[in-house]
């Protein structure tokens, strides 16, 4: 299935809440309010114009898109910049067809171009390690809240640049309203 990925512009955004808010509509673990806090991000200090990524099939019609914003990984007085995806979104007829994957890799790698070192996430723990992702605990990183650790995943975007973080995640306001 040929589709092109790139950089959400703001004329996207009505498109990209309804593509969000699609994705989770039957999804059990949802709050249905995804859509919100993508919305929330962008007008956030967290919000990586470069980070928030679209999908769009050969009609031009938007079939996916995620999102990577900046949190704090922190440990006392000591803070360490990271990135947190989420959320990551594709339209249902288009689920299970490679879509949320090549979103994932085309963020992680332009994360990686930024010069960004490591990404969080909170998700599938049968999804998320196909991309390296690996259990945060491994780094003694952990939630601000209640989680079971092979939920709460952390990857290196460079080799060893998590060897020397560990502490709490702190998300941007965006994620606590």
């Amino acid at each position: 299935m040929k589709f092109l990925i790139r950089q959400e512009t703001a004329e996207d955004y009505p498109s990209t809440e309804e593509v969000v808010k699609r994705a989770f509509v039957k999804e059990a673990f949802s709050d249905k309010k995804e859509h919100f806090l993508v919305n929330k991000i962008r007008k956030s200090d967290a919000f990586i114009p470069e980070l928030s990524l679209v999908a769009l099939n050969q009609a031009k019609g938007m079939i996916g898109h995620i999102l990577l914003s900046k949190i704090k990984i922190v440990n006392g007085n000591h803070a360490v910049e990271s990135l947190a995806l989420a959320p990551v979104s594709v339209v249902p007829e288009y689920q299970k067809k490679g879509v949320g994957s090549r979103l994932i890799h085309a963020a992680l790698k332009k994360a990686k171009e930024l010069g960004f070192r490591s990404v969080i996430v909170l998700g599938h723990k049968d999804y998320y390690p196909r991309f390296g992702f690996k259990p945060a605990r491994v780094w003694n990183i952990s939630a601000p809240f209640q989680v079971p650790d092979e939920l709460f995943m952390a990857l290196e975007l460079t080799e060893n640049s998590l060897e020397n973080v560990q502490g709490v995640v702190h998300y941007s306001e965006a994620f606590l309203e």
